[in-house]
């Protein structure tokens, strides 16, 4: 694991001094509430939390503003840079450490500082890029480096969310950019000309790279080691938090690793499949019915009976496999 800072600094005494002196919940507030089934809520954005028009729904922000005045600590696990995603944790209040590129890096909002980096190695990097543009020569070549984007040519016709907000850093040649490690590549084409190229590259690249999934119009790639599952156990255990407190939400392939590794996951009505069967449960509800705020009334805040025997049942099949 590499850490990373414009500064030299020891990782893991950031983490302590970061969440040395948590925000604690008003013991006034709790007299009359229920217990609470799990201490960690993690959600993805994108497909989960936002909308399709990636916005966040009122009702789904009120009843996680919610769960965060009773205690329970929501992390908010995303494929996206910092930068797009610090906005929709400032919405929610949020206090808790951001897993950005899907666990490549941990960023403390609260410092404005990046506490855990596991990028990809530079060589590896320029390899996929070479292998990539061999197949197709046009396709978009999009660099994170440390939440700063670099691109050799920006394409009006493919966008992530975060491009449609925010501009290039830096649009030109990438060899000076290529030249140290990479938080995460990307290449965004048409699907069907994409097809050939995560096929070659995963063929070729499988045990030095991996590939989360969330759009088929974009190819991720980051370090072989960086899964959302992995990064919320890092965040989870500087908390305290056991796996089995851990409730996490998501809808795509690059969700399943933190639906896994959570004591109970869930998967919202409109999720791949790789992210069905990772999940404990699957709501009823899509990303734009409100899934997420009504998940968390009656998983995380509520006393329903029924919500709670399909907790039980579901931590029991999860120990049971273990």
């Amino acid at each position: 694991m590499s850490k990373c800072s414009p500064t030299d600094y020891d990782a893991a005494n950031l983490w302590s001094t970061a969440i040395s002196q948590p925000t604690q919940p008003n013991p006034a507030t709790q007299a009359d509430t229920p217990a609470l089934r799990y201490d960690m809520l993690a959600l993805d954005l994108d497909g989960t939390l936002l909308r399709s028009d990636k916005q966040l729904a009122k009702y789904d922000a009120v009843a996680i503003k919610e769960a965060v005045r009773r205690g329970v600590k929501v992390v908010l696990a995303t494929a996206r840079p910092p930068r797009s995603s610090k906005l929709i944790h400032k919405k929610l209040g949020l206090d808790t450490p951001l897993i950005n590129y899907n666990g490549a890096l941990i960023y403390d909002v609260a410092k404005d500082e990046q506490v855990y980096h596991e990028p990809l190695n530079s060589k590896t990097a320029r390899e996929i890029i070479k292998l990539a543009r061999s197949i197709e020569p046009t396709v978009v070549v999009s660099l994170e480096v440390q939440d700063k984007w670099y691109t050799d040519h920006d394409d009006p016709r493919f966008k992530t969310a975060t491009a449609k907000r925010f501009k290039p850093d830096y649009v030109g040649t990438l060899i000076v950019p290529l030249s140290r490690p990479v938080t995460k590549l990307m290449f965004l084409f048409h699907a069907e000309q994409l097809k050939p190229i995560r096929e070659a590259i995963m063929a070729n690249f499988g045990d030095r790279a991996a590939f989360p999934e969330s759009d088929e119009t974009i190819i991720q790639v980051v370090n072989a080691e960086v899964d959302k599952g992995i990064a919320l156990k890092r965040v989870a255990d500087q908390y305290g938090i056991d796996a089995s407190r851990v409730c996490a939400i998501g809808d795509a392939p690059n969700d399943a690793g933190m639906l896994r590794w959570a004591g109970f996951g869930l998967a919202v009505g409109n999720a791949f499949g790789e992210a069905l069967e990772a999940a404990n449960v699957v709501l009823e509800k899509t990303n734009d019915q409100r899934a997420v705020g009504l998940a968390v009334e009656r998983y995380i805040l509520g006393d329903d009976p029924v919500a709670r025997e399909v907790a039980r049942v579901s931590a029991a099949e999860k120990e049971t496999s273990d």
